[in-house]
């Protein structure tokens, strides 16, 4: 891929990621569990993780963060610092154990990891931010809840990858587990 077309693409992903972010603190989410969200944004970042690598989908998760901060009325303020923290753990997490574990784990299981530790990041700096080590308690219900967007969130990018016409360059480089 030529640099004016990856630079292009990565554009292209930091503009839809700001975009799912920003569509999905409009969206109510009618769960028992105050702050739940579906993760749409992450299927870009988990999409870039895989197609360029680590440094590209930090680049992402800033950027979408960023812009979607700016648009949403929140850049610095603790929902902002919450989401910086919550994706970019996030996206450590999925570099780690695709690396690491990608022989063990599928994409969905790379991004239900990414998803948990996102909330783990999450609560834990709204601790740190109220000075209370009382939400704490609040992380066992968050992941019960980043199990399933983390399936759906892994499920939409091999579907993508599934679709995606191989002359556009879009190769998956594990789609399920290498024994099979």
């Amino acid at each position: 891929m030529n640099k004016t077309r990856r630079l292009v693409l990565l554009a292209l992903l930091v503009a839809m990621a700001a975009t799912l972010h920003v569509v999905e603190s409009w969206l109510p989410v009618p769960m028992p569990v105050p702050g739940v969200k579906l993760g749409l944004a992450n299927i870009i970042s988990l999409f870039a993780l895989i197609i360029f690598g680590w440094k590209e989908a930090f680049y992402i998760a800033v950027a979408r963060v960023l812009i979607g901060s700016l648009f949403g009325g929140t850049l610095f303020g603790p929902s902002f610092i919450m989401s910086m923290g919550g994706s970019l753990i996030s996206i450590l997490i999925m570099t780690y154990i695709h690396k690491k574990y990608g022989h063990v784990f599928s994409l969905v299981g790379v991004s239900v990891f990414g998803a948990v530790a996102h909330n783990i990041a999450q609560v834990a700096l709204a601790a740190l931010l109220v000075y209370s080590l009382g939400l704490l308690w609040y992380i066992p219900y968050l992941l019960l809840f980043a199990v399933p967007t983390g399936l759906f969130t892994g499920l939409a990018v091999n579907y993508f990858f599934a679709k995606a016409p191989a002359k556009y360059g879009f190769k998956l480089k594990m789609l399920s587990h290498p024994n099979k």
